[in-house]
């Protein structure tokens, strides 16, 4: 077992040594399910179902996530509600709680950081670090090759731009897009009738 004193530092945003011994080998201990996970084969479905309920802290009923996928801890301390869907490469920087919303989806290559390090050269040098929680609410997508930064939090329906920088927080209803991601527009009455630019929602939809 970890330090508890530097388990505690891990979740409470102090600054920490993550080289401490004991925690190197509980994320060990993750990182091997996190292995067995990505080792698994494409029909072996029931069996990453089984794998992810021991990795993740919480993960709801419905969920997916399309191998391979990475995380510090293997999904040590990531909460994912009901219905989650995460396509390849899922980076999940797990040091600290990452939170997830009922039938929110990933696109592939996103991250989502809790991670960071000082700026001051000579604490970073000793390998120092400090954590951040992420909380993403329901109902979102998250865009291809995004990025969500340590401590911030993403609002219920929430679109997010393919390669958006996420370093701020943003609020419910918003498409958002860009680096650094600001809100673009709120999802508006345009968005009940056409789902991809002139498209139209077909009415058995509606």
């Amino acid at each position: 077992m970890g330090d508890p004193h530097v388990l505690e530092k891990m979740h409470n945003g102090e600054i920490y040594d993550p080289g401490d011994e004991g925690i190197v080998q509980e994320q060990l201990n993750c990182l091997e399910l996190l292995y067995e996970y990505n080792s698994t084969r494409p029909h072996e479905q029931e069996r990453r179902q089984n794998l992810l309920q021991k990795m993740f802290a919480e993960i709801g009923e419905n969920c997916y996530i399309e191998p391979p996928f990475y995380a510090n801890w293997g999904g040590r301390h990531v909460h994912f509600g009901k219905n989650v869907y995460a396509n390849f490469n899922l980076t999940l920087v797990d040091d600290t709680h990452i939170f997830v919303g009922d039938y929110t989806m990933f696109g592939p290559n996103v991250t989502v950081a809790t991670a960071g390090h000082p700026i001051l050269p000579e604490l970073r040098q000793r390998g120092l670090q400090y954590n951040m929680p992420v909380h993403i609410g329901k109902n979102c997508w998250i865009g291809a090759g995004a990025v969500l930064v340590p401590g911030v939090t993403v609002g219920n329906n929430v679109v997010i731009g393919a390669g958006s920088v996420v370093t701020k927080n943003l609020p419910d209803n918003v498409v958002a897009v860009g680096n650094p991601c600001r809100v673009l527009r709120a999802v508006n009455e345009h968005d009940k009738k056409y789902y991809f630019k002139d498209r139209e929602i077909p009415n058995e939809l509606l």
